[in-house]
């Protein structure tokens, strides 16, 4: 039995309903978190089901050796999913797993904490990395990156219209001192922004941004979409959970050229199924109902789309 949840998580119902979850399937959560679609997998697996979960972040490791320790139905491996066919098929998994689930981006005990630096709500280290143990903190490539590719960054994963703006204030900034805290970098782009979307902080597109490259996020799940295709059986699903345009942009385009195939000139003389199709599209983009937006604000920008393994 796994341990109460720190948090709920979204689309849970959803994402499980989209699983298909067999009690003797095999399954992956890619982006275990706090274990919250873990547990619910777990709860519809039978005695010879199975469950492996990955995550980058060492927190997410040590809940999951608290929570689901007595549980020899699951197995976590602390790794980023960008080694997913690597892990699969080093358990000898390959084309046996039943389902795949990503659910991206931050999780809400990740953003609650200022040790680790994500939010602004208060004040904190500015770390951003989903792996605290390896690569440069946010604070080390804010405090050398040039202003130009800070500018290309902001606007690139961002999609902030004020990007040149705030590029110039951080780098004024960090002349009379470095940037350190997120309270600090928060204030800078604050002073920066002329204008404030309603209901969104000036700084919320600034640090997604800087998150993203930290943790290069876009790549990673450039890397890990044709992974799961790899290794999902035939009519395995693969589930992804997104919370911005970036991703869910990634994820759509990915799964409508494997349900496409590779397109040949309309005059050659191919019958059947274009070469390439891998996936069979399950339904539209499902959003949260707004009992769920009512009860979890930050649940109100996150995405599911669903494929099918042919």
């Amino acid at each position: 039995m796994a341990a109460a949840l720190p948090h709920r998580p979204v689309l849970l119902a959803e994402a499980l309903a989209e699983l298909v979850v067999r009690p003797d399937g095999c399954y992956v959560d890619a982006t275990f978190g706090r274990g919250g679609h873990a547990a619910a997998i777990l709860e519809s697996l039978g005695p010879t089901g199975s469950l492996l979960a990955l995550d980058r972040d060492p927190a997410a490791g040590e809940w999951a050796k608290t929570g689901f320790r007595d549980d020899a139905r699951f197995q976590f491996v602390q790794a980023a999913f960008s080694r997913l066919a690597e892990i699969i098929a080093g358990r000898g998994l390959d084309g046996r797993v039943n389902g795949i689930l990503f659910d991206l981006g931050v999780s809400s005990p990740q953003l609650d904490d200022p040790a680790r630096g994500f939010g602004f709500s208060r004040d904190g280290t500015l770390d951003m990395r989903m792996d605290p143990t390896r690569g440069n903190s946010a604070a080390e490539w804010l405090n050398r990156v040039g202003e130009t590719e800070l500018g290309r960054a902001l606007v690139e994963f961002g999609e902030e219209r004020f990007y040149r703006r705030i590029a110039r204030a951080v780098v004024v900034a960090r002349q009379q001192a470095p940037i350190t805290t997120t309270a600090r970098l928060a204030d800078i782009v604050a002073a920066a922004v002329p204008t404030r979307e309603p209901g969104k902080h000036p700084a919320t597109r600034a640090f997604q941004a800087i998150r993203i490259v930290v943790n290069d996020e876009l790549r990673e799940l450039q890397a890990a979409l044709p992974q799961a295709v790899r290794v999902l059986a035939p009519g395995g699903r693969l589930v992804v959970i997104s919370f911005h345009s970036l991703e869910d942009r990634v994820v759509k385009r990915f799964m409508r050229e494997q349900a496409r195939g590779r397109e040949l000139p309309p005059d050659l003389p191919v019958t059947g199924a274009p070469a390439g199709m891998t996936l069979r599209l399950v339904g539209r983009a499902v959003r949260p109902g707004a009992a769920e937006i009512a009860a979890n604000p930050r649940a109100r920008s996150a995405r599911l789309r669903v494929a099918e393994r042919l």
